[in-house]
C-alpha cells in the first residue's frame, strides 16, 4: 500500500466511517507519507453509534491530530435510502459534526442519499469547507453546493453508459470544484465493472470527463490534484 515510490498514485485520503476505521486510517498515516485520513461517524452507523461518541470523536482528533496527516471530518452526512431511518438522529449525527468541523477547522467529506432537502438546509446554515462525495444530484443542487464554498465529487459511475445525469451535472460545474474518488468497493468503471474499486480506476472517469470539458484527460487529472490540495490543505 503506497510503499512502491513508482505507483502511479500520489496521494491516497482513507475517508472513516466509525471508530474502527478511523482508528485504521490514523495507524496507515503514521505509516505511510503519502496516506493521509478523516475520522467521522456516517449515517449508517446510527444504529450502533456508542454512546460517548463525542467523546471518542475529540480522542480520535487528539490522537491523529500529531500526524499531520489529518484532513477532514467524514463520511457524514444523511442517508434516508433504506426503511427504519432515523431521520432526527441522522440529523443530530450530521449536524453536531458539522460543528466539530468547523471548531477544528477542517473541512467535511458528505455522504447524501435521499435525503437532499434537510443535506443542503444543513450545508446552507454552517457553511462547512467540503465535498459532496459521489454526487447523485441535480445539477441545480450541484451548483449551489459550489455557490457554498464546497466541491462535488465524481466516482466510476461517471463512466457508466446511462449515466446522463451524472454528465450534465459535471458539464454545469466550473473546473476548480471538480473531484475524482474510488469510493470503494462498488463504483468501478468500466471496463473494471464487477470489480472492487481501486485508485487506478480514477483514469477512467478523468477520460469521460475530460471529453465533457474538452480537456486532455491528463490535464483533467491535474486541475482535479489541485482542487484536493486546495481543500484537504495537502502540499
Amino acid at each position: 500500500m503506497l510503499t512502491d515510490e513508482s505507483s502511479p498514485i500520489d496521494k491516497l485520503l482513507h475517508a472513516s466511517t466509525d471508530v474502527p476505521s478511523s482508528e485504521f486510517g490514523i495507524e496507515m498515516a503514521e505509516k505511510y507519507d503519502r496516506f493521509y485520513t478523516s475520522i467521522g461517524f456516517h449515517p449508517e452507523v446510527i444504529d450502533e453509534l456508542p454512546e460517548d461518541w463525542e467523546e471518542q470523536l475529540e480522542r480520535l482528533y487528539n490522537k491523529a491530530f500529531p500526524t499531520g496527516k489529518l484532513v477532514a471530518v467524514g463520511e457524514i452526512g444523511l442517508d434516508y435510502h433504506y426503511e427504519g431511518y432515523n431521520k432526527e438522529r441522522q440529523i443530530m449525527l450530521f449536524e453536531r459534526q458539522v460543528q466539530f468541523a468547523l471548531e477544528k477547522n477542517l473541512p467535511i467529506i458528505v455522504h447524501c442519499r435521499d435525503a437532499t432537502q434537510d443535506c443542503m438546509e444543513i450545508l446552507r446554515r454552517y457553511k462547512p469547507k467540503g465535498v459532496m462525495h459521489c454526487f447523485s444530484g441535480s445539477a441545480e443542487t450541484a451548483l449551489e453546493v459550489v455557490k457554498l464554498g464546497m466541491y462535488v465529487g465524481f466516482t466510476g459511475s461517471l463512466a457508466f453508459k446511462n449515466n446522463k445525469k451524472g454528465r450534465a451535472v459535471l458539464d454545469a460545474l466550473p473546473l476548480d470544484r471538480i473531484l475524482f474518488e474510488t469510493d470503494c468497493p462498488y463504483m468501478a468503471p468500466p471496463p473494471y465493472r464487477g470489480k472492487r474499486s481501486e485508485s487506478f480506476m480514477i483514469e477512467e472517469v478523468a477520460k469521460i470527463a475530460a471529453e465533457i470539458k474538452e480537456l486532455d484527460p491528463q490535464k483533467m487529472i491535474d486541475i482535479t490534484n489541485e482542487n484536493a490540495s486546495r481543500l484537504f490543505v495537502i502540499e
